[in-house]
């Protein structure tokens, strides 16, 4: 990891701290082109194009696309790993439940009255990365909120492994949540099919999930057609935040358990002292090589940053600028720390919750905003499969407490047509 003082962090240059905080830069015109192609020939092919990108990149072309009812009921799943997504689906649709919210009307002035009513998105796709870490938890993330909010059709992509088959803990995932179709499909050529629709795959009108720079990509070209998406997307991070009476093990199982993800992972580390700093470097050394993916989390780490504030309120500012994905505070006086978190997709409070915790089971989601969209972006919840629609409803004494106000607004904006509709009422 890369050390970096900033003793005094608050009196370096705007441009530097900028640069400190920056996260990893690709340069994205000549995979946008790549990409748009993909999702054009798509479009325009239907299932014959989604064959045949998933033969060129997945090395096979299942036939049917879609999982059939057989296949489904015929999955299997160790007992221990079945009662674990039974146990981290009750916790996620425990938290996810209270996020339901009661409509409520309010008179603005006698006879005006006025309510907000939560409407399912109808239909809703979710992408499921494969490969190497099939993201099963991913599907509990989003499916749990997809079905508690009403949505009547849940879609779900994932690329085929080798013999064209889907993961077993996304298909049992996927039966547990109650998805409606799935599909063997990945990539770019999932994420058009969702959108634009092809003779099996229906068309979606938001599409959710994470998946590679291809698909992220994918997931931003298909804004431009009027298809939503969940949030604009980055590599996943993580930030710690470490006291002196923090664990050095503890903090460097959270930053490989991060960098773990993928070479572009980014981890950050915000300590008090020089002390706290090798402890943790010592420890993450130590670890990494017991890591089945040490290369993986090795690259990830190099483009990491650890950080030296002089003291916690600095250190705060500093990750409050930088808008983490994770924020894990590490320190004895955390719960005080977290009332000042303002950007941070996920917090984790105190010596004893990892960020792991909240990718699995705790019941919070863990599709969160990346790469700094946390200052303005919330992660996945209820609210992001429902559209919220404003109704009112006026008497003949509303329209005559409220006309003439309207009638002065829409004249004085030279809109006459619209006070003719309040007057021709009021008269």
């Amino acid at each position: 990891m890369q050390l970096i003082d900033i003793r005094h962090f608050t009196s370096i240059s705007p441009a530097q701290r900028r640069e400190w905080l920056s996260r990893p830069v690709l340069d994205t015109s000549m995979l946008e082109q790549k990409v748009a192609d993909i999702l054009r020939t798509v479009r325009d092919g239907g299932d014959e194009a989604v064959q045949h990108f998933t033969l060129q990149f997945d090395k096979v072309a299942p036939e049917p696309l879609q999982v059939s009812e057989e296949e489904l009921a015929q999955v299997e799943v160790s007992e221990a790993l079945r009662s674990a997504i039974h146990q981290a689906h009750q916790n996620i649709e425990a938290f996810h439940r209270t996020q339901h919210q009661a409509r409520e009307a309010v008179e603005t002035i006698p006879g005006v009255r006025c309510w907000r009513k939560a409407v399912a998105i109808e239909k809703v796709g979710l992408y499921i990365p494969g490969g190497t870490a099939p993201l099963f938890s991913t599907l509990l993330m989003l499916g749990i909120p997809a079905k508690l909010a009403g949505c009547k059709e849940i879609v779900l992509c994932s690329p085929p492994d080798a013999q064209g088959r889907l993961h077993p803990a996304i298909l049992y995932a996927a039966k547990v949540v109650g998805v409606t179709k799935i599909y063997k499909a990945g990539g770019v050529q999932a994420i058009g099919a969702m959108a634009y629709g092809t003779e099996t795959i229906p068309a979606v009108y938001k599409i959710f999930g994470p998946g590679n720079q291809y698909v992220t990509c994918a997931k931003q070209l298909i804004q431009r057609d009027g298809i939503a998406i969940d949030m604009p997307a980055g590599p996943s991070e993580v930030a710690v935040y470490a006291d002196e009476n923090a664990n050095p093990e503890f903090v460097a199982a959270d930053l490989l358990s991060q960098a773990e993800h993928g070479p572009d992972s980014q981890v950050v580390l915000v300590c008090l002292s020089s002390r706290m700093a090798g402890l943790v470097q010592e420890a993450v050394q130590r670890q990494l090589t017991l890591l089945p993916r040490a290369d993986v989390a090795a690259r990830a780490l190099a483009s990491s940053r650890l950080f030296i504030a002089g003291d916690a309120g600095q250190a705060m500012d500093l990750l409050n600028e930088y808008a983490p994905e994770h924020l894990i505070l590490a320190c004895d006086d955390a719960v005080e720390l977290a009332g000042k978190v303002v950007n941070a997709g996920s917090v984790f409070i105190g010596h004893y919750s990892p960020e792991s915790v909240g990718d699995y089971a705790s019941g919070t989601n863990h599709v969160l905003p990346t790469n700094g969209y946390a200052r303005a972006y919330s992660g996945v919840s209820l609210d992001s499969f429902v559209k919220k629609i404003t109704f009112q409803q006026l008497t003949r004494e509303g329209i005559q407490g409220i006309g003439p106000a309207v009638v002065e607004m829409a004249e004085t904006e030279g809109l006459r047509a619209h006070a003719n509709a309040v007057r021709v009422r009021m008269s």
